[in-house]
């Protein structure tokens, strides 16, 4: 009587208790079925990785969501005595203050509409093409461009150009201020107080910006 065999899963194949012993072309199939369950295994433990991978990449994003969303409210923002701009300290300094007449050396960034379209973060130096971060020093309450005494100051990384350097709004020279060594202030920056008619940059002409302002030295006027 023949054998009945019974197909118990696409990879494998079982037979009743009066069938003969395995036949070697059996063994052979069987032998050959091995490496397809280890093949089954491997693609389930990809399938965990990949569903993990999946579980974690959203709560990355919507950490980073999170912290692009984070906007200041306009009602936490303080007005300056003459009332042209508004501003917000970020992190408030535990240096020397920044008061009229102190020379004060600063990083600035401009950001219009998310892009950061004047830095003192990218100054040209003479040199090549390269850009460096070339902190910005000025007198507090001075007239924009007065700080400008030397066309050429030596730099590290070359021969740094003053004339090269970004050009920051009018608004920097007052709004510093009252700032920290170590402190970071946000300003809104109205046309006026910032690049007026002609606009600079990705900074359209009559344009309102964001300035950011970090304070990195205060050097008191003599006699102080």
């Amino acid at each position: 009587m023949a054998c009945l065999h019974k197909i118990t899963s696409p990879f494998s194949i079982s037979s009743s208790s009066s069938c003969k012993p395995p036949t070697k072309k059996k063994q052979e199939l069987n032998q050959n079925v091995a490496p397809i369950s280890i093949s089954r295994r491997s693609a389930a433990a990809a399938a965990i990785l990949i569903s993990v991978s999946l579980i974690s990449n959203p709560q990355q994003s919507v950490a980073r969501e999170r912290r692009n969303r984070k906007a200041i409210p306009l009602e936490d923002y303080l007005t300056t005595p003459d009332g042209l701009l508004q501003y917000y300290d970020v992190v408030q300094g535990k240096g020397p203050t920044a008061e009229k007449g102190s020379t004060v050396l600063v990083h600035f960034d401009c950001v219009y509409n998310k892009i950061t379209a004047v830095s003192s973060r990218e100054s040209k130096i003479l040199a090549g093409n390269r850009t460096i971060a070339q902190p910005y020093e000025f007198k507090v309450g001075a007239p924009p461009g007065r700080e400008r005494k030397r066309d050429f100051v030596d730099n590290p990384n070359g021969l740094f150009s003053a004339q090269a350097a970004p050009k920051p709004p009018p608004a920097m020279y007052t709004v510093v201020e009252g700032m920290k060594v170590g402190g970071k202030r946000t300003v809104i920056v109205p046309p006026e107080m910032g690049y007026g008619k002609k606009g600079l940059n990705e900074i359209p002409p009559g344009a309102t910006f964001q300035l950011n302002l970090e304070l990195l030295q205060v050097m008191q006027p003599e006699g102080k």
